[in-house]
């Protein structure tokens, strides 16, 4: 059913009510998050950056280029490099992010995300009250692996775009583990490869903390773009802290996808929107 403007503008109103009662707020974002910032991965955006790999091999969207059996290594890194490029070291077309971080900049908050696209940390988020539980585009890692270190690849990424022709890199480019000489992988969590680094298990222990430290509060657990894919790192979590702890509420954004169980729906909003529409209205609201 499609949702009326003063649906729209009731919910807006109890968002922006909810938020500005809230001292201390768990973020959770997934997809939709850096969907509604603009981050899309195919359609125009797709084609502006990959119509010669949509010409040659008849894919049709990013996500589905990440999965192709490429016949060289030179012609898989030459897409990685692209891909990496413009959705982790390029900034997002809109300013959602940042209208977040203006949102809750002065309450204590801490955000879990399956996002891996870094926009968090771009837009001024402390680094310390982060958790990136799926990875990020801007790291590699050994693909067997052989050790668990991750690696920064912003310089190698740009020198592979900048050097590719044909759609392919040269192929002393083609990147490879310091330390066995195998090549190297997304640092994505894919499968049983992935490698949770030094950073990683600090970041989990910061975000184990602030929930404990909140334990029994009136934290205000704020659930934006999380769909079904992997419900069991943000929305069952959230849901059952929630549950337990009767002074918490929930607020969750999500196209299409937006609902709580009936258990704590006394103490939930649920808006079927778009991310964008109702953050930068909130932001405009709350700080103009």
């Amino acid at each position: 059913m499609r949702t009326t403007i003063q649906q729209t503008q009731r919910g807006l109103a109890r968002f922006r009510e909810a938020l500005s009662r809230a001292e201390t707020v768990l973020i959770g974002a997934g997809a939709g998050l850096s969907t509604a910032a603009g981050f899309v991965y195919d359609g125009a955006r797709f084609r502006r950056y990959f119509a010669d790999f949509e010409e040659k091999y008849g894919f049709h969207d990013m996500y589905s280029g990440g999965f192709y059996p490429f016949p060289t290594p030179e012609e898989r890194w030459a897409y990685w490099s692209r891909y990496i490029y413009i959705n982790r070291y390029m900034d997002a077309p809109k300013p959602v992010y940042r209208a977040l971080l203006d949102l809750v900049k002065d309450r204590d908050y801490f955000v879990l995300t399956t996002n891996v696209d870094h926009c968090f940390q771009k837009a001024g988020f402390d680094k310390k009250r982060l958790f990136y539980t799926q990875g990020d585009y801007g790291l590699w890692q050994c693909s067997r692996p052989c050790h668990n270190k991750t690696y920064d690849n912003e310089a190698a990424v740009r020198q592979m775009v900048k050097e590719q022709r044909g759609m392919r890199i040269p192929t002393e480019r083609i990147p490879r583990c310091p330390v066995c000489g195998a090549p190297m992988s997304m640092n994505l969590r894919a499968d049983d490869t992935f490698v949770q680094d030094e950073g990683w298990y600090r970041a989990a222990e910061r975000y184990g903390e602030f929930v404990r430290r909140h334990e029994n509060t009136a934290v205000l657990y704020l659930e934006l773009g999380v769909g079904m894919n992997t419900p069991g790192i943000i929305k069952y979590p959230f849901w059952q802290q929630v549950f337990k702890h009767p002074r918490a509420g929930y607020i969750c954004v999500n196209r299409g996808q937006a609902y709580a169980p009936r258990e704590i729906a006394d103490r939930s909003l649920c808006l079927d929107m778009d991310a964008a529409r109702l953050l930068l209205a909130g932001e405009a609201s709350l700080t103009g």
